[in-house]
């Protein structure tokens, strides 16, 4: 399952540097995850100061 941010995120990019395929850029006023990217690894919710990421 892809892992996916919600409204909460802050947009402080932490998960962004934390994703080890690239899947996570900046969208408009937040982060998002490419789902078809994504390798459900877990690590940028891990990361994540506001628990704005959340698995599908």
């Amino acid at each position: 399952m892809a892992y996916r941010i919600t409204d909460d995120c802050v947009n402080c990019g932490a998960c962004e540097s934390e994703c080890p395929v690239g899947a996570i850029s900046e969208g408009d006023g937040k982060r998002v995850i490419d789902a078809s990217t994504c390798a459900s690894c877990g690590s940028c919710a891990a990361v994540c100061p506001s628990e704005a990421i959340v698995e599908e």
